[in-house]
Formats: structure tokens, C-alpha cells, sequence
């Protein structure tokens, strides 16, 4: 179909359905309606594609893979669907020939409510990669009523309001009542003989319906399209329940991480994750014997793949159902089932590992403790009898009165990933590393990835454009082909074109400030960029310091050296997590002191947007000058928000930790900035015990300076919140080294300062940014999934740049 006639097609189909829908005219049509009919539009178009993909599954025999997360991070799907569909263009000229504002009505569009962080999106990006590399890939979480919570700052505070994300309807989704599932909970089991052997007897508990809700997930420019399957809860039909029964019952999908700091949420939370884990894993049974297959053949059909720990109930539930439903032996169950399921481990924390009560495990899900007893028994003598008792201890899935979910996804899957090398040889030699002794060959590295066609194509428009003019238009579906834009390293035209690029998302991420927050920020200065969730290892203080650091500079001598900069956060705190929610107390008072001073704020302004979720990223994401990624080395996992700045051509200033090593590689060592200790250093640190906060505060002027000024009024109305963040600094010895990189931070921070006035020079660094980023896309990532644990076909993706 020539452009032309798309044009045509797309207009006359959304002026159709904007008056068959509202009956009402162009003209007196609200945004939200111009939005539902033009994402109406698209959704047709994708679902006779939806339709024959999964007849093609089905008809062929495909292995398809279920990817199992607690949580997905779409964002907003209209501009994304619109590309994927190739479309795009045509819809900007569309809405220009007709009058509309596109934005606008692209920008009715709430973001999805279904997840919170890197967990989340990595996820929806797989989503989206699955499809667009022609691989059969499903994914399967829950449909939450609320999202975490709607972030807004009174007098400085986090304060949350319910994120009622689906009060105007979700166009995108359908309804499967068909497809519902029965999840039970509760009351106790008893084996007894029946006719076909000793089975479960269930006495008591309750049943929960999972009503499935289907959304589309189409590839980009070409005719497949996969599914998220999200499930609700409702009461079964004809069970009658109370009122207050029922809102416990549905509450399991009312929102997303309810806070788990008492008991009643955190047997929420254990609820949830069972949910979505029990009602999948029955529909992918019930799916696969209805095609005639036998449940000898799911591993040669079906991969499940665990999203972190929180799907791991989909070990012992496959064997409830293989072995109570099906009356299969345990051999035969628990063959079907480790061949069957792979796990991703996503975490270094401690802390994060998750852990359940006994107890609560028992009433809540009486079976599943049944077999999660016989899994830790047969573990125990298998391992005993080869490594000693004490070593089947360490690695026993029932310990100290918990069930340790980690444990049992290493026990119950064929492979085990980390997400980045470091993360993945951390995982080896510390985190799981009795496991791996025990079966080194589960173990494999899988980078996470992103899409470059979410934070690229449609979020950066104009850089994709000006790359086109330069390398042609493979590299959008072949990312590797982008390094091609080296041998464009010297040509200043381009270089210029880069910075006008660049400054032009600076504008329109000002404006939606100016606009949204009152704050008019300099374009000209460094857009210095931190954006993830709040978490002290996350070091969003160290950032701080370094600000507080260059602001009594300033204030001491106002012709100090500070390079023009515009500090801009995004983060939520968890609602329970109270020390996070300190922390933005104090920047957000930092950033009232700093952009309300005369003598400073020609030279620095520090901003936190609220509420940040991914169409916030994909606004502040392009416009960043210095992506800072400086977590505790050896505490983050991945991270991917890295590799969309360098996308963008931010700069890394970044610990030797997660990812960044390999962006850092990647782009070349010259075009980042990296500091701090390294990994070695900090677990000495923690092994030796001979980290001393308090030195570091008594033997560095500078920084003595600055501490004292979160206690001693320099900061206006932060006297709880400043003492706190002193006295987990000096008093608690500062656990994630702060104080420990603020010097080199500090350093480094000076040196980029000084480096970016040459501007053709950061330019080039940035370019050599963005020709590297292509290694990082989730379409190679899904790949490798694929190739090496799924074992599932896809379209084949030149390993290097194509010709």
C-alpha cells in the first residue's frame, strides 16, 4: 500500500470511528476520544494478525515460551502499536491535515499501572522483541486495578495517591471468560486411597476465579503478533460471599506490590504471586492436552520462564497438577517439570531474596508446602550423600522456618541466568554459588536489553531521522547495523546535526517543566540525569552530595569553577521504605534552596519530576546529557535505564557495576566516566570490616563541610530528614560506601564538567555512545534466550553489522 493510500485508509477509518463510536464531531471530540478512536483503529488492524499467529501456533506445532512476571512495564502502546504497524508517519500527518494536536491525543493515553521498575519494563521490552524476531512468546502476569501508587511531592514529601489507571478502560485489552481459571487457597489436604491410588483430599479453604484478559503484542513490520495474558480476580460464579468477602477475594488484583511490612500484606503478596502463577501454569496444560499432545512431550512444547522469584510457585503447582490431576509419578512429574522452567535471577540484595514464613505458606497454600516438603527432603539425600549434611543444609529450600524461593527456582528449573556478567559470576561465586557447585552447567550470562523502537524510533524521532539520512534505515531492524555511524565521527555537519538533535529534546523536556512544575530550566547547561527507583544502594545521596558540594562552593566564592548544570531526578520510594522517602525530602529542599538562590542558579538548578513512569523516561531520556548510574559496585543486577540514555547519547557516569561495564567496554573507555571502587573493593570492605565512614568524615574538609550542612540549618526544613541521612552515613558506618566514592565522584564529576565545553568533542563521545548501543537491544537478548535455554526458532539476526 503506497503512503498515499495509508493516509487515506487511516483517516477514513478514525473519523468512522470517532462518530460511530460518539457521536460527535471532529471538532467537538475530546482528546481521550480522538485517542480511543484512533487506538481503536489500530487494535482492528492488528487483530486479524493476532488471529492467524496464533492459528500458525497452533496449526504448526510451535514450542511457544510463557514468560511469567509479577510485573509488566508497557507504558503508553498507541505510538509504539502505530509504529510497529508502520503507521506512524502517516498518523503524525493524518492528525496534522486534520488540525488535531497529536501529542495531545497521544497523551490521553495513561501509562499502564502494571508494574514499577527495571523488573517490569525489561519484561514489556521482551514483550515487544518476542514478536519483532518472530519467535512464539507469551507473557503472563496479573491485571492490577491499581498501580503502585501516583507519585505527587506536598512540601517536599512523597505523598501517594491510588493510580486508577483503568478507570476510562484499557481499548487494548480482551476479555477471555472462556480461558478462566479456579485458583484455591486455604484449608487443609489429607492423602487418602481412592480408586486411582493415594490422592489429595481438600477439606475447607477458598476458590478465587482468574479471569484472563488478553492484550496483543504486535512485531514490527511484520505479521506476527503474540499475547499478554493478565489475570483478574473474581468470585467464582454462584458462590456467595459477602461483601467484605469479596473485596479480600479481589483485592488479589487490586494493586500492584501491596505493603508486604505486616502480615495481612504480606499474605497478600503470597496470594498474588500464586495467582497468576497457578492459573498460567493450568492453562498451558489444559491447552497443550486439548492439542493432543501428552504431558511427557510439554518440554518439547512449552518453556516457562520465571521473571525473578516471585513466579516460583509455578514449580511445585506444575507438580500438583502433574501429580494430583494426572496421577503421574514423582519421577515422571519432576523430569516434565525441571526440563520445563528456567529462572532468572534479577538480585544481589540479600534482603531481596525472597523469603516466606512457613507458617503462613502452610495455610495459605496447604499442597504446595506438601510438595515443597517432599522436594526439600529428596534435595536433602541427593545432595547429602555426595557433598554432607552441612552443605545440603546451606541449600535446602525449607531453612530456619521459611521457605527460600531462590533455593527452589535453582532446584526446580534446567537453567539459571544473571542478567549482566559481573551479576552472573557474583551469582556463581557468591549469591547462589553452593548451586552452582552443585550444577555448573544451569549457569549462563544473558544481558538484559532494551527496545531500541520504544526509546529510539518513536521516543527520539528526530536522532532516528537524522541517523536515517545517514546509514540508511537496516539498523532499526538489525541494531548492530548502527555502529555504522562511526566512520562519521569527524563530519562537524553531522556533529552539529547531533547537537541541534539533542538541544531540541532539551526544549521540550523544559517546557513540560516550565509547564507542569513552574521551573524555567537552562537549555545551554549539562542535562546531569539520575532516573530509577529510589533505593540507597541506588546512591541518589551520593548525587546529592556532589550538589550540595558544588552549591557551598558557589556560595563561599561565587567565581568557583562549577560547570552550568541541570540536575534532574525521577524516582519513586516504596511506600514503606520510610529512610528512601528521607532521602527525597532532602533533595527536593536541596532543589527549593539551590533554584530560589540569585547567586547559584545561573549555574546550577536541580529538579525532581514526579510521578515517574515510562512516559516521563521517554520524554526525559533524550534529552540527557550525563546518565548517572552510580550504584554500589556489586549491587546492581543490570540495569537498563543505561543503556537508553546511551541510546540517546548520554554519557555514562557510572560506577564497574551491572551493565555499565559492558556499555562502558562497548563505547570505549574514553567516552565514559567511569569511578569509584570496584567490586573487589567493596566485598573486601564488607569482609574485613575495615570501612570507616567516620575517618572519611573527620580527613576530608570538604566533605566534613557538606555533611554538617544536612544537620546544622544550612538546609531549610529538613531537621528530622538531614539527621537521619547524617546518621546513616557516620553513626550506621554507611553501608553502601558514599562517602567511600565521594571523592572520585567528586573528581570525575569536575573533569566531565570541563570536557563538555568542547562541545564538538562531547559530541563525538556522544555519537560513539549511540553507535554502540545497538549490542543492547532486547531483540538479541530474546535471541539468546532462545538459542540457548528455550530452545525455540526465531528469525535469524546478523551477529555483526550487515554489509
Amino acid at each position: 500500500m503506497q503512503q498515499s493510500d495509508k493516509v487515506t485508509m487511516l483517516k477514513d477509518s478514525f473519523l468512522a470511528e470517532l462518530e460511530g463510536t460518539f457521536a460527535v464531531s471532529l471538532a467537538d471530540a475530546t482528546d481521550l476520544q480522538r485517542y480511543q478512536s484512533l487506538a481503536t483503529v489500530a487494535k482492528k488492524l492488528i487483530a486479524s494478525k493476532w488471529r492467524l499467529t496464533k492459528e500458525n501456533y497452533r496449526d504448526t506445532g510451535a514450542k511457544q515460551v510463557y514468560y511469567f512476571s509479577i510485573e509488566f512495564l508497557p507504558g503508553r502502546y498507541l505510538r509504539a502499536n502505530l509504529l510497529n504497524l508502520g503507521l506512524l508517519t502517516e498518523a503524525e500527518e493524518v492528525m496534522q491535515d486534520l488540525g488535531v494536536d497529536f501529542n495531545a491525543l497521544l497523551e490521553a493515553e495513561v501509562d499502564q499501572g502494571l508494574g514499577n521498575g527495571g523488573l517490569g519494563r525489561l519484561a514489556s521490552d521482551f514483550m515487544d522483541a518476542m514478536p519483532s524476531i518472530e519467535l512464539a512468546g507469551n507473557g503472563n502476569g496479573i491485571r492490577y486495578r491499581y498501580g503502585l501508587f501516583r507519585q505527587a511531592f506536598v512540601n517536599g514529601y512523597q505523598v501517594e495517591y491510588p493510580d486508577d489507571w483503568l478507570k476510562n478502560d484499557n481499548i487494548w485489552e480482551v476479555r477471555q471468560d472462556s480461558e478462566a481459571q479456579v485458583v484455591h487457597y486455604g484449608g487443609s489436604v489429607y492423602m487418602a486411597e481412592t480408586p486411582d491410588g493415594l490422592r489429595p483430599v481438600y477439606q475447607g479453604g477458598v476458590d478465587v476465579l482468574a479471569v484472563p484478559y488478553d492484550t496483543g503484542m504486535s512485531g514490527a513490520n511484520n505479521d506476527v503478533v503474540n499475547t499478554l495474558r493478565l489475570w483478574s480476580a473474581e468470585v467464582p460464579e454462584g458462590v456467595q460471599v459477602s461483601v467484605s468477602e469479596r473485596s479480600v477475594l479481589e483485592s488479589i488484583s487490586g494493586e500492584l506490590y501491596p505493603d508486604d511490612s505486616n502480615e495481612e500484606g504480606r499474605r497478600l503478596r503470597l496470594r498474588q504471586e500464586y495467582f497468576f502463577s497457578s492459573a498460567g501454569v493450568q492453562n498451558i496444560i489444559k491447552h497443550h492436552l486439548a492439542d493432543g499432545y501428552s504431558l511427557h512431550s510439554l518440554p518439547f512444547q512449552v518453556a516457562i520462564h520465571i521473571n525473578d522469584t516471585h513466579p516460583t510457585v509455578v514449580i511445585p503447582e506444575m507438580m500438583r497438577i502433574l501429580l494430583d490431576e494426572h496421577g503421574l509419578s514423582w519421577e515422571e512429574a519432576w523430569g516434565i517439570t525441571t526440563r520445563t522452567v528456567s529462572y532468572t535471577n534479577h538480585t544481589l540484595l540479600a534482603e531481596a531474596l525472597e523469603r516466606w514464613s512457613q507458617g503462613l505458606f502452610q495455610a495459605e497454600l496447604p499442597r504446595l508446602f506438601q510438595l515443597i516438603q517432599e522436594i526439600d527432603r529428596r534435595h536433602r539425600l541427593a545432595v547429602a550423600s555426595e557433598h554432607g549434611e552441612d552443605f545440603a543444609w546451606r541449600t535446602s529450600p525449607l531453612q530456619d522456618g521459611q521457605v527460600h524461593m531462590a533455593r527452589l527456582a535453582a532446584i526446580g528449573s534446567h537453567a539459571i541466568n544473571g542478567v549482566a556478567p559481573l551479576h552472573s559470576e557474583l551469582l556463581k561465586d557468591k549469591v547462589l554459588h553452593d548451586f552452582y557447585t552443585l550444577w555448573p552447567e544451569k549457569f549462563s550470562n544473558k544481558t538484559n536489553g532494551i527496545t531500541h523502537r520504544r526509546y529510539m524510533h518513536a521516543a527520539n524521532e528526530s536522532l532516528s531521522a537524522l541517523i536515517d539520512t545517514k546509514i540508511g534505515e537496516s539498523w532499526r531492524s538489525l541494531p548492530k547495523d548502527i555502529t555504522k555511524l562511526n566512520k562519521f565521527a569527524k563530519d562537524e555537519e553531522f556533529l552539529s546535526a547531533l547537537q541541534d538533535v539533542k538541544h531540541e529534546n532539551k526544549v521540550r523536556l523544559a517546557e513540560w517543566v516550565k509547564r507542569n512544575m513552574g521551573l524555567e530550566l537552562n537549555t545551554d547547561a549539562i542535562f546531569d540525569v539520575q532516573i530509577k527507583r529510589l533505593h540507597a544502594y541506588k546512591r541518589q545521596l551520593l548525587h546529592l552530595l556532589g550538589i550540595l558540594t558544588d552549591y557551598l562552593a558557589l556560595k563561599h566564592d561565587k567565581n568557583a569553577y562549577v560547570a552550568p548544570r541541570v540536575h534532574i531526578f525521577a524516582a519513586k520510594a516504596a511506600p514503606s521504605y520510610y529512610y528512601a522517602k528521607q532521602i527525597i525530602k532532602v533533595i527536593n529542599e536541596v532543589a527549593n534552596m539551590v533554584n530560589n538562590d540569585a547567586a547559584v542558579n545561573q549555574k546550577m538548578q536541580v529538579v525532581f519530576i514526579p510521578n515517574y513512569g515510562v512516559s516521563l523516561a521517554e520524554l526525559i531520556i533524550p534529552a540527557a546529557d550525563v546518565s548517572e548510574q552510580i550504584s554500589t559496585a556489586g549491587k546492581e543486577a543490570s540495569g537498563t535505564s543505561n543503556m537508553k540514555l546511551m541510546a540517546n547519547g548520554a554519557l555514562q557516569l557510572a560506577t564497574m557495576d551491572g551493565a555499565n561495564i559492558e556499555i562502558i567496554r562497548a563505547a570505549g573507555e574514553e567516552n565514559a566516566y567511569a569511578f569509584g571502587m570496584d567490586t573487589d573493593t567493596v566485598y573486601s570492605h564488607y569482609e574485613k570490616h575495615d570501612y570507616s565512614a567516620q575517618g572519611i568524615y573527620d580527613n576530608n574538609p570538604v566533605l566534613h563541610r557538606v555533611l554538617d550542612a544536612l544537620i546544622d540549618g544550612t538546609i531549610p526544613n529538613i531537621e528530622e530528614e538531614g539527621r537521619a541521612v547524617f546518621d546513616s552515613l557516620i553513626r550506621d558506618n554507611d553501608e553502601y560506601f558514599v562517602l567511600g566514592d565521594y571523592a572520585s565522584y567528586v573528581a570525575t564529576q569536575t573533569r566531565l564538567g570541563q570536557d563538555y565545553q568542547n562541545k564538538t568533542a562531547w559530541t563525538r563521545k556522544a555519537l560513539a555512545n549511540i553507535a554502540a548501543s545497538g549490542e543492547f537491544s532486547a531483540d538479541y537478548t530474546v535471541a539468546e534466550y532462545a538459542d540457548e535455554i528455550w530452545n525455540i526458532p526465531h528469525k535469524a539476526l546478523a551477529q555483526q553489522e550487515s554489509k
